[in-house]
């Protein structure tokens, strides 16, 4: 199938054979119709597999079939969780219409950056806008746009807008857009809160799955190395100097913290790397991912706000220096390697305490990776308990011994029978009292 049996406007059409697209992928095949067509959609499909394009195209194709107004009004809306994916999806859009003699107008605004240039450039409106949620109500309450005309409202990574506390901001926003509308909600998980999202705004919706085919999955090579946590830095630098030592890496860490300081360690061992998290200003993270793309830094040590929305042409490798949270955020950070078409290595770091919470990531993607070690770095032998076994593990990031896991804590019904042995036993060692 191509791209001109979907349907789409001649201007589409031209715009997508300037920039060598021929072939959709199966999610543009069975979203990119429904959605021409109006209907309410909610789609899941794997990182990567070009959901932005599924929602740009028909995005688009309406811009086109509407009548223009003036000033402009919103028709448009698309709600995304961080500003790097606002910026993807900014640019998607530009480089579709950058050849149309009349071209729609789009705003691309988030938080982080000053709000004065973003209200300088919607006046006179705009016909598409991308935001993330805080910043949009903001632009809001400033009179700087109005809501009441959006024909087409998509919410893209709906799975992390939740996770990222957006729940209120959404319900502000959707009070202010028109009930006849439509909606589409992308994700590649489908947790319960989007499931109970989409009931929420969605109208007799199309579902759109696209399974993981053994065609369309990435080719991500994942390996697990054993190492004990102190001793991560020193593992990670002899991946750079042994076995990817011109190759481009994204290090994922769990805080700001480490973020800054494995970079620190990094750069003074004389590798070209810097931090990048949620409370650097966009500037300096556009500049520290420009400087990845284009070969100036060797490594960039992020928190997951790089997870989603970044997308780095050709990144070889990709560290989980830290353990992902869950194995969703598992998938979206070793998603940022591996894609269009390209090969990649995906390595997490699992000290011994780790390894019940990387068995659990395993088990959600139904894989099993070998364990490996590192001549030299090898972790210390664990202690044993009393059965044997070796000790529970707990989550990353939390103190051993506090349940970071689930099943990890006593069960109430496990306490009340040891407390039950414990007065048994007491009872025993206590003399019994003659009768009187």
């Amino acid at each position: 199938m191509s791209f001109a049996d979907l349907a789409l406007p001649s201007a589409l059409l031209n715009a997508l054979s300037t920039l060598g697209l021929s072939t959709p992928t199966p999610v543009q095949v069975e979203a990119v119709p429904p959605l021409l067509a109006g209907r309410d959609m909610l789609a899941q499909a794997q990182t990567g597999s070009g959901k932005t394009l599924a929602y740009a195209l028909p995005l688009l194709a309406h811009w086109l079939q509407a009548e223009r107004r003036t000033p402009r009004a919103v028709r448009g809306l698309v709600l995304v969780p961080t500003r790097e994916l606002a910026d993807q999806v900014g640019a998607t859009l530009a480089e579709l219409c950058a050849d149309w003699p009349q071209r729609p107008k789009l705003a691309v605004v988030y938080g982080g950056v000053s709000i004065n240039p973003q209200l300088m450039h919607l006046r006179g409106g705009a016909d598409l806008v991308i935001a993330t949620p805080g910043r949009l109500i903001d632009l809001v309450q400033h009179r700087a746009l109005t809501l009441s005309t959006v024909a087409t409202l998509v919410l893209d990574e709906a799975d992390r807008l939740l996770q990222l506390g957006f729940a209120d901001e959404l319900s502000q926003i959707l009070s202010w857009l028109p009930a006849r509308r439509q909606t589409a909600l992308f994700s590649a998980t489908y947790p319960d809160e989007v499931a109970g999202l989409a009931e929420h705004v969605l109208h007799r919706p199309v579902q759109v799955t696209v399974a993981d085919a053994p065609e369309t999955l990435p080719d991500i090579r994942q390996r697990a190395l054993v190492v004990d946590a102190e001793q991560r830095t020193m593992l990670l630098r002899h991946l750079i100097a042994n076995e990817h030592p011109n190759d481009r890496m994204l290090v994922f860490v769990a805080s700001k913290y480490g973020a800054e300081l494995v970079a620190h360690k990094l750069a003074r061992n004389g590798v070209h790397a810097a931090a990048f998290h949620g409370e650097l200003s966009q500037g300096t993270r556009r500049a520290t991912l420009a400087a990845l793309k284009q070969g100036e830094l060797q490594v960039v040590v992020a928190t997951d706000v790089a997870a989603r929305g970044i997308d780095i042409a050709s990144l070889p490798v990709v560290v989980n220096y830290d353990l992902a949270r869950s194995p969703a955020d598992h998938i979206h950070r070793i998603g940022r390697t591996g894609r269009a078409g390209e090969a990649g290595t995906a390595y997490s770091f699992v000290p011994p305490e780790s390894e019940s919470h990387f068995r659990l990531i395993e088990k959600r993607q139904g894989l099993r990776v070998p364990r490996e070690t590192v001549p030299g770095i090898e972790p210390r032998p664990q202690p044993a308990t009393a059965n044997g076994d070796e000790t529970t593990a707990d989550a990353p990031g939390t103190p051993p011994g506090t349940g970071g896991i689930k099943g990890r804590r006593k069960s109430k019904k496990d306490k009340l029978r040891e407390q039950a042995a414990q007065a048994a036993a007491d009872a025993a060692r206590t003399p019994r009292r003659k009768a009187l």
